[in-house]
């Protein structure tokens, strides 16, 4: 599996407004940004999970250029990304 790396985070107001909907906001999403796992969806989109706090975060991004990610919407995490964090932070 590829890493991604996100140096920046693209933010605009219908991404802003978005996440809100989900009860997550732009700092929150910026604290997850160091992500813990993630994987490919659909076409160039990658589904990241990260923590903010002891919240974990999954944040779908697509990739806008090297480092450089727009945010199409985030979420708290599902209960099997939380399980495959958990999973990972454990081998840690």
């Amino acid at each position: 599996m590829t890493r991604i790396i996100v140096k920046k985070l693209v933010w605009d107001k219908i991404n802003l407004k978005h996440i809100e909907k989900h009860s997550v906001s732009k700092k929150e999403v910026e604290e997850a940004r160091e992500i813990i796992y993630h994987r490919r969806t659909y076409g160039d989109k990658y589904l990241a999970t990260g923590r903010s706090g002891s919240r974990l975060i999954t944040i779908i991004l697509r990739r806008q250029g090297l480092g450089k990610y727009y945010v199409v919407t985030a979420r708290d995490a599902s209960k099997k990304e939380r399980k495959k964090v958990y999973e990972i932070e454990e081998k840690k």
